[in-house]
């Protein structure tokens, strides 16, 4: 059981030195840029960054700012 165990590990590390070493092929970081890619971008001139003002977004909470109160009515409990 043991043997099989450590012959089942030797022999995924001799896969993955395999695989860094470029055994089963090239690394997708290796190669260029894909061409393709870059083409199916649509209108890349047209995409700005701005920033927004706080009175914009209502949604964004400021950080350091006022808390505001939270909304929840409460009673008390009478028996």
């Amino acid at each position: 059981m043991l043997r099989g165990l450590i012959a089942l590990l030797i022999l995924a590390n001799l896969c993955a030195l395999g695989a860094i070493r470029g055994f089963f092929g090239p690394l997708p970081a290796s190669g260029t840029l894909d061409r393709k890619q870059l083409s199916r971008q649509i209108h890349p001139e047209g995409l700005s960054v701005r920033a927004i003002k706080p009175s914009e977004s209502v949604d964004v909470p400021i950080v350091g700012g006022p808390v505001a109160d939270p909304a929840i009515q409460s009673t008390t409990l009478t028996q």
